[in-house]
């Protein structure tokens, strides 16, 4: 039985065609993107939780989506997902994944007085990870930010696995 947004999505097309069939090296720069990110230095969880924020911040519902579906697959409460678009007030976030989300913001939200990651930003996110822990949280930034020109001018179908998410 279809779900009304089953039904929704049946009639939903993307923009553009899967890119695979033009790029197949894309698959393998994504495997290796994720492959770094998912090295233990930090919990996938704050990779999560950083790459849902970084879909709201850009207006992506492909990314707000994907990212809100992997959580929920992990195990994280509709709460803790709900309150990333409010996380500066919400209870429901340590202080390390406070400072990953606020470094997300801060790399996607221009700041025309100044750096948008000031020595002050850093050297708070610095007390909570160790210099490899940085980076992939960098990476995890990048990882997102690699994906949302596709998002945002390919517009694949919100909800559907990658591979299956191109309906042209």
């Amino acid at each position: 039985m279809a779900t009304p947004m089953t039904a929704e999505q049946d009639g939903l097309r993307s923009r553009l065609p899967d890119p695979a069939q033009f790029f197949p090296e894309v698959a393998t720069i994504a495997t290796a993107m994720t492959e770094a990110v998912r090295n233990g230095a930090i919990p996938q969880a704050t990779v999560g939780l950083v790459q849902l924020r970084a879909g709201q911040i850009v207006g992506s519902t492909y990314h707000t989506v994907r990212q809100t579906g992997i959580l929920h697959r992990a195990g994280e409460t509709q709460e803790r997902i709900t309150a990333v678009a409010s996380w500066r007030d919400a209870p429901y976030f340590a202080d390390a994944e406070r400072v990953a989300l606020e470094l997300v913001e801060a790399v996607l939200t221009p700041n025309p007085s100044g750096e948008r990651v000031p020595d002050e930003l850093y050297a708070r996110a610095s007390a909570h990870y160790d210099d490899k822990a940085l980076w992939t949280l960098t990476l995890a930034i990048a990882q997102i930010c690699f994906f949302v020109p596709v998002a945002l001018i390919a517009k694949p179908i919100p909800g559907r696995p990658p591979g299956r998410n191109y309906g042209r």
